[in-house]
């Protein structure tokens, strides 16, 4: 009896120890599901539309700065920038429309390619106040009249006129050099300019002829001017615009040497192009990106030089210039970058 007693105490302890001293183990709380984390949109891609007097393949002016925003989008890639553009806007009411249209579909950028559209830019822009607007070429950003959207650039034409004039000099027999010009303004002034302070550096007694079309797009204006340069001795030619495809034609044709500018030319007549400035006009494009990302929408003005390589002497890889006058071409460009050759222009 003694030992039923004992086992029922111990059964009755451990019961009583397991109901107070075993704490029983308390009922997961229910938790909520992670709150979907929402995918931020991939950014936009930085916008520019180009309105341009010629056409994008002209080999001259529009197609230096179709190249250059090629060239910006193969290194950003379509992720990052994309760019619209009109080309064959000679009549400036049609540019003034299209640049309208571009700034009212919200392009981040409109580019304004010809020194006959300041005038739209002043109606424009005060319009847009958040987008930019970029003309060239020229300084003026049009800050002196209140507006502060406008970029300016430029390309300071003369250096590589300057050392295409040199080059031209040291090749011609004659000593009669011919330039076409369109009309006397911007770039195509600077460029006249430079390439006749060039021939004179090198052949004082050179006889530099020069004539002004009034038109940058009047092919058969530059094939006549060409041909009466020939007329008159000239044995090398050069001229500037979209126009000048008529004046390589007629250079072609007579065996008269050609020097080009803007873009290389040397594919329209490579028995007769010797050299070309080329422009490249990324350098300038590409700082403009930067402020207007920064919050900068427009009050400056760039320009492409020797110096920042937005200007390059590009020869014929067809035509063959003598070492020496390479040599001679080579420390011109040094000196106008280095400042102990002045290029002086009106």
């Amino acid at each position: 009896m003694k030992t039923l007693r004992v086992t029922l105490l111990l059964v009755m302890t451990t019961t009583l120890f397991l109901l107070v001293g075993c704490p029983s183990t308390p009922a997961p709380t229910p938790t909520s599901p992670p709150e979907a984390t929402a995918t931020p949109p991939p950014p936009k891609p930085f916008r520019v539309a180009v309105v341009m007097p010629s056409a994008i393949n002209d080999l001259a002016f529009s197609q230096s700065m179709y190249d250059a925003l090629s060239k910006i989008k193969e290194e950003m890639g379509e992720d990052k920038f994309d760019f619209a553009y009109s080309e064959g806007m000679f009549v400036v009411d049609d540019a003034a429309a299209a640049i309208r249209d571009y700034a009212s579909q919200g392009y981040d950028l409109v580019i304004a390619h010809g020194s006959q559209y300041g005038s739209s830019l002043v109606e424009i822009a005060p319009d847009f106040p958040n987008t930019s607007f970029a003309w060239g070429t020229t300084v003026d950003t049009f800050a002196d009249k209140g507006i502060n959207n406008v970029f300016a650039y430029e390309a300071r034409s003369e250096q590589g006129g300057y050392v295409l004039g040199v080059i031209a000099a040291s090749l011609s027999k004659s000593g009669v050099i011919g330039v076409i010009g369109p009309i006397e303004t911007g770039d195509a002034k600077l460029y006249v300019e430079g390439f006749k302070a060039g021939v004179m550096a090198t052949n004082p007694d050179a006889q530099v002829n020069v004539n002004w079309t009034g038109s940058f797009s009047d092919v058969a204006l530059a094939s006549e001017a060409a041909q009466t340069h020939i007329n008159a001795g000239a044995d090398a030619l050069t001229g500037t615009a979209q126009m000048v495809v008529g004046a390589i034609g007629v250079a072609e044709e007579q065996g008269v040497l050609w020097f080009g500018t803007q873009a290389d030319q040397s594919s329209l007549a490579p028995s007769i192009v010797v050299a070309c400035q080329v422009y490249d006009w990324t350098v300038v494009l590409n700082e403009m990106i930067d402020l207007i990302q920064g919050g900068t929408l427009g009050g400056q003005a760039f320009a492409i030089t020797l110096a920042n390589k937005g200007l390059t002497i590009q020869y014929n890889p067809d035509y063959t210039v003598p070492d020496e006058v390479k040599t001679l071409a080579d420390e011109t460009i040094q000196g106008i970058i280095d400042g102990s050759i002045t290029v002086e222009v009106e």
